[in-house]
């Protein structure tokens, strides 16, 4: 992944005086990307406190949790490729400014919520100014550092989100025992007035210099598209049935936009982003692998945090703690992924990465109420090794198959198979672990009345605060709802495992292997337009 000198002067040249701060402008930008990752990862240790009554919590049901999450990605997910599209038009550093300044607004009404609906209500403003700071922050990234450099930056990055991952579970289940539930978005604003400021001072401003005509309808068409898909992805698992009528019509009119998106993308002069690129298998394998790779392991993730507190009984910080692992496997692999990728190839590397992200999921399925607390570490270590060295080179391949004046677009397609692909999986295998464990604990309720059977068997949580009103008579229910959400817990499992069995297979299929000796590293680039071009 290196480019020879005399090949290195015929690429576009970062201004030098941007190229001398490069490495200080890559930690602002990890800083900005952790403020983004910190926060979803706080939530989820907090999911159980927020469940609870007044004062401690808000007192939100299941599905009002599902959307505290959900609000924050539909929103999110639906912005992200105009987020792109407008920082390349008008500049990332303000794209960036404006997303990170929403993103702390929206933190501190988040914290001074006063009922599960205003929470969901300020989660979205958060998703809207998270929209805008995920994306810029790649696309600086590739405009401060030269292609021979990018792929190490990149790992640095990625390495970056397994900072938060780390930090955000630790400091969330801290805040939890000292505070009220609020701080867990309060937290966020000194972090982002932190960031602004050094924004302002370090990191320069880059834009598409010759965008062309604006593309309205096409952003109208994207947005709409996928604000519909997303919506009808997260309400399917919401209601664990697909076949719902309110849930087919979004989801199949989320694909109609859509395709009429990429019909008009390819019919008219000035496109939003030129669909050809998605002609390259490799270009496509790679955001195909980004969306199966968090399919698999966000519907894990959720479920995880009520293994470890529910089943369990550990405290948030615990639970935390527990997830520190997969962060650190992440921080060292994800800097180091470029070496391994020019010694054996971006396809041995991320179909071996797959694979272990499957076998740390299928891992799940045998897993019950007294497993040792070190079998949970190595498994978590594994699933941080294998996404380790499969976002860094599938993130390389993405952003580097697009010229550097279109880094936003490239950034904004990344994200947002990233952000569908995690929605599917949280609807998906959040619906079959709702399914199961309904099934499982139906046959012990028979004695309650309608109203509290049909509600104790809505999640363990439910199950498991009726069973404490019980006393010592609800101690069979809370076996009973162990039982049936670790069976449950094992379904979801080994169906997260086969979404990552098929993300290795397509990676093995159709990513690029070893760059033969003596071959440029841009070649590879090119080759990639050239079949784009085709």
């Amino acid at each position: 992944m290196s480019i020879p000198s005399g090949a290195r002067a015929a690429l576009p040249q970062v201004p030098e005086a941007v190229h001398r701060r490069r490495w200080a402008i890559l930690v602002v930008l990890m800083f900005s990307l952790l403020i983004v990752v910190l926060d979803n990862s706080i939530l989820n240790v907090a999911v159980k406190t927020i469940a609870s009554p007044a004062p401690t919590g808000l007192g939100a049901t299941q599905s009002e949790l599902e959307w505290a999450i959900n609000a924050y990605t539909l929103v999110f997910a639906g912005l992200l490729f105009t987020a792109g599209l407008l920082g390349d038009r008008i500049g990332r550093k303000k794209v960036l400014l404006s997303g990170i300044l929403l993103f702390g607004v929206g933190s501190a009404l988040a914290a001074m919520s006063g009922s599960p609906g205003e929470l969901i209500t300020w989660r979205a403003v958060m998703g809207f100014g998270a929209a805008f700071v995920m994306p810029a922050t790649l696309a600086v990234l590739v405009n401060v550092f030269e292609r021979d450099e990018q792929p190490k930056a990149i790992g640095i990055w990625a390495g970056s989100v397994g900072l938060a991952i780390a930090i955000g579970p630790i400091t969330g289940g801290l805040l939890l025992e000292h505070f009220w539930w609020g701080s867990i978005f309060l937290v966020n604003v000194p972090v982002v007035i932190v960031a602004l400021i050094a924004m302002a001072v370090l990191v320069p401003d880059s834009r598409d210099p010759n965008p062309g005509r604006t593309d309205p309808l096409g952003v109208v068409l994207s947005v709409v598209g996928l604000v519909l898909l997303v919506y009808g992805i997260i309400r399917g698992g919401q209601l664990a049935d697909f076949a719902d009528p309110t849930v087919l019509l979004s989801i199949t009119g989320g694909l109609v936009v859509l395709a009429a998106f990429v019909r008009h993308e390819k019919r008219t002069s000035h496109p939003a982003i030129d669909i050809s690129y998605f002609k390259a298998p490799s270009f496509s394998a790679a955001v195909a692998a980004i969306a199966l790779a968090f399919f698999a392991l966000m519907g894990v993730t959720f479920f995880s945090a009520f293994y470890m507190q529910s089943v369990r009984g550990w405290s948030a910080l615990q639970a935390g703690l527990l997830i520190l692992p997969l962060a650190v496997a992440q921080m060292i692999f994800a800097p180091r992924a470029r070496l391994v990728v020019d010694r054996f190839g971006a396809r041995v590397v991320c179909t071996v990465g797959m694979l272990l992200v499957a076998l740390g999921l299928a891992a799940f399925a045998l897993f019950d109420a007294t497993t040792p607390v070190w079998v949970l570490c190595v498994l978590f270590f594994v699933q941080g090794t294998g996404m380790a060295h499969v976002m860094t080179p599938v993130t390389v391949s993405v952003m580097q198959a697009l010229p550097r004046e279109k880094a936003g677009s490239g950034s904004a397609i990344n994200n947002t198979f990233r952000q569908v692909g995690g929605a599917l999986g949280i609807a998906v295998l959040g619906s079959v672990l709702s399914t199961v464990y309904r099934g499982g604990i139906e046959g012990h309720l028979g004695a309650l009345p309608a109203g509290a059977r049909e509600a104790a068997g809505e999640s363990i949580e439910a199950t498991l605060g009726l069973a404490d009103k019980l006393g010592p008579a609800g101690a069979p229910l809370v076996a009973a709802a162990n039982d049936a959400f670790l069976k449950a817990m094992h379904v979801t499992a080994i169906g997260s495992a086969t979404i990552a069995l098929v993300g290795a297979l397509v990676v093995a299929m159709f990513l690029p292997g070893k760059t033969p000796a003596g071959q440029k590293s841009g070649e590879g680039e090119r080759s990639v337009r050239a079949g784009a071009g085709r």
